[in-house]
C-alpha cells in the first residue's frame, strides 16, 4: 500500500503538456499495479492520434522509475471514452462544455493585451513574443493568439510545428515556453497564403477566442496585423477589456503611422498601456550606438498619445537592434528565454516585468459575497 501511495504521489507530479494539469486531476489514469518491483500505470489519451504522446509516457515513466522498490516501468496507454471526454470538458469549461468568450466572463482576471502597429516590419510579432516568453519565466500562465491571419509568424517564432489537439470541439494550443499559443498558420499546410474578407477574418478570431482551452491565464497577448483593418476592430468588439501596446521604430514615418494604430483606442473604448520602440539603436564594436533609424520616434509618439488619449501613455521601453535577436526569431528561440544579458533581452525583460507588475485586475469586478 506504500509503495501504491508513493505512486499516487508521482503522478500527481505529471502534468498533461497542453492542458497544463496533472493528469491524475484530469482523470487520465485509468488504475495502477505493481508486481514485485514491475509497476504498471494506465494512461487515458484524450483522443488516439494525441500528438503529445511520447511526452506523457516519458514524464510518467521518470516520475515513478526512481521510486523506493521499482525496478521498472511499463506505461499501457488507450484513449478516454465519449463519456470520460465529456466529463473532462465539462470539468475545464463548466456545465455542458460552456461557449462563449471566456476572457469577458464577469470573473476574468486576465490581462488582455493586444499589441499594434501601424506599419509592417518595426518587429511587432518578434516583440510580442519575447514579452510572452519573459512573462511566462516569471511564473505567470500566459497565452497568445497570432492574431495576423495574412501574415501569421508566431509559430515559427516560437519553433512550434506541431498543430493543435481537438478534442471534439474544444482545441487545446500548442505549449512553447510554458506558453500556449494558437494561430490560422497551425491549420493550413505549408507556406500557403490565407485570402479571406473581413467577415472571415472575425469569425477565425472568435473561433480562437471561443473554441480554443487556454485555462486561466495571467495575460493574453494579441499579436495584431499591421494598421487598422478588420481584425483591429474585430479584436475591440470581441474583447472590448483589451489593452493596446504600440510598437514602432524611431523613424518619424514609423512613428507617425504608429499614431493611428493607437489613436483608433479612442473610437474603440480600449485603453492605450503604452509605446514600444524597437531597432532604437545598433551598438557597434567599439561600444558607439549607430541609430539607424534616426532618433525620439518612442517618446514622441508616448507624448502624441498622452495628449491624444487624456491620460499617460508611457515609453515602456527602446530595444536595440541586435543580431542574437533576430536569430532566436529564426531558429525559433527567443533571446529572453536563453541566459543571454545582451542589451535587448534586459531591456525586453523589464518591459516584462513592468507589466507584468500590474495585477490582474479587480476594477468594476463584482464580488458575489452577501450579509449574512
Amino acid at each position: 500500500m506504500t509503495v501504491l501511495e508513493d505512486i499516487d504521489r508521482a503522478l500527481a507530479t505529471v502534468i498533461d503538456p497542453e492542458l497544463r494539469k496533472p493528469i491524475t486531476e484530469l482523470g487520465m489514469v485509468a488504475g495502477r499495479r505493481i508486481d514485485g518491483g514491475a509497476v504498471t500505470v494506465e494512461v487515458l489519451l484524450t483522443i488516439s492520434g494525441c500528438p503529445l504522446r511520447d511526452t506523457i509516457t516519458r514524464d510518467v515513466d521518470a516520475a515513478v522509475a526512481g521510486l523506493p522498490g521499482v525496478t521498472s516501468v511499463a506505461v499501457q496507454l488507450g484513449v478516454m471514452t465519449q463519456e470520460q471526454r465529456d466529463r473532462l470538458k465539462e470539468q475545464l469549461r463548466g456545465p455542458a462544455g460552456a461557449k462563449g468568450i471566456p476572457f469577458n466572463d464577469e470573473g476574468s482576471l486576465t490581462r488582455v493585451y493586444a499589441v499594434a502597429s501601424g506599419k509592417g516590419g518595426v518587429g511587432k510579432s518578434s516583440v510580442t513574443v519575447n514579452l510572452a516568453v519573459a512573462m511566462a519565466a516569471q511564473g505567470l500562465r500566459v497565452g497568445i493568439v497570432d492574431a495576423d491571419v495574412y501574415g501569421f509568424s508566431v509559430p515559427s517564432l516560437l519553433g512550434i510545428s506541431q498543430p493543435p489537439t481537438r478534442v471534439d470541439e474544444m482545441i487545446l494550443p500548442p505549449v512553447a515556453y510554458d506558453v500556449k499559443v494558437i494561430s490560422i498558420g497551425m491549420f493550413i499546410s505549408g507556406n500557403q497564403p490565407v485570402a479571406w474578407r473581413g467577415p472571415m477574418l472575425h469569425r477565425a478570431l472568435e473561433q480562437f477566442l471561443s473554441d480554443v482551452h487556454f485555462g486561466d491565464l495571467d495575460v493574453l497577448f494579441l499579436d495584431l496585423p499591421p494598421g487598422t483593418g478588420d481584425i483591429a476592430i474585430s479584436v475591440a468588439q470581441l474583447l472590448p477589456s483589451s489593452e493596446l501596446l504600440v510598437v514602432t521604430t524611431p523613424q518619424t514615418a514609423a512613428a507617425d503611422v504608429a499614431e493611428r494604430a493607437g489613436t483608433i483606442a479612442s473610437q474603440t473604448g480600449q485603453k492605450v498601456s503604452g509605446v514600444i520602440e524597437n531597432m532604437s539603436w545598433l551598438e557597434l564594436p567599439g561600444g558607439e550606438r549607430m541609430e539607424l533609424f534616426g532618433t525620439g520616434g518612442g517618446p514622441a509618439l508616448a507624448g502624441r498619445l498622452t495628449e491624444a488619449m487624456g491620460y499617460p501613455v508611457p515609453l515602456l521601453g527602446s530595444i536595440p537592434l541586435e543580431i542574437a535577436l533576430r536569430e532566436g526569431g529564426d531558429s525559433g528561440s527567443p533571446i529572453v528565454a536563453g541566459a543571454s544579458e545582451s542589451a535587448a533581452a534586459r531591456e525586453l525583460r523589464t518591459i516584462a516585468l513592468t507589466l507584468a507588475r500590474r495585477p490582474r485586475g479587480l476594477d468594476n469586478l463584482r464580488l458575489k459575497v452577501t450579509p449574512s
